[in-house]
C-alpha cells in the first residue's frame, strides 16, 4: 500500500491524490467485489486519517449533528488503484478491512517523506499539520510530533 499526498505549507491541508495496493486474497471469485471493497476502505481511512473526529470541550461533546462532523468530500477523494493477485490454486482469503490500517500507515509515511515530519496523532487535520510544520521552521529538532 502505498500514497501520494500533497501538504499545503501555509494552510496545513493534506490531500491523498493517489493510492495504490496490492491484494493477495487467494482464489477470487469476484474481482469487481474485491476492488470494490478495497477502494472504499482506502478512501474510509483518507477520511478517519485526515479529518475524522469528535470535537470536545472540558464539559461536553460539540460535535452534534452529522452536519458538524467532517468527513472527505467527493471532490478530495483520491485515485484508487487496486492490484488483484490472483491465486487460483489456493484457498481464499480475506480481505475486505485489510486496507484500513495500511492506509492510514501509508498516508502518515507519505506526510512524513514530504515534509520531514512524522504525525504520530490522528487525524492530520490542517491545525495539526500546520503546528508540526511551524514547529520545524522555529528550529525544533523533534521530528516526532504528537
Amino acid at each position: 500500500m502505498v500514497a501520494d499526498v500533497e501538504v499545503d505549507r501555509t494552510s496545513g491541508k493534506v490531500r491523498v491524490t493517489r493510492a495504490v495496493s496490492a491484494v493477495d486474497a487467494g482464489q477470487i471469485v469476484n474481482p469487481d467485489g474485491v476492488i470494490n471493497q478495497i477502494e472504499g476502505g482506502i478512501i474510509q481511512s483518507a477520511s478517519w486519517t485526515l479529518m475524522e473526529a469528535v470535537r470536545y470541550d472540558r464539559t461536553r461533546v460539540t460535535t452534534r449533528s452529522w452536519a458538524d462532523y467532517p468527513i472527505i468530500h467527493f471532490g478530495d477523494v483520491p485515485q484508487v488503484e487496486v492490484v488483484l493477485l490472483d491465486r487460483p490454486k489456493s484457498a481464499s482469503s480475506a480481505w475486505a478491512k485489510a486496507r484500513r490500517g495500511p492506509a492510514a500507515a501509508a498516508i502518515a509515511n507519505a506526510i512524513a517523506h514530504a515534509t520531514g515530519k512524522r504525525l504520530r496523532a490522528l487525524p492530520f487535520a490542517p491545525e495539526r499539520v500546520r503546528l508540526a510544520l511551524r514547529s520545524c521552521t522555529q528550529g525544533g529538532r523533534n521530528h516526532e510530533l504528537h
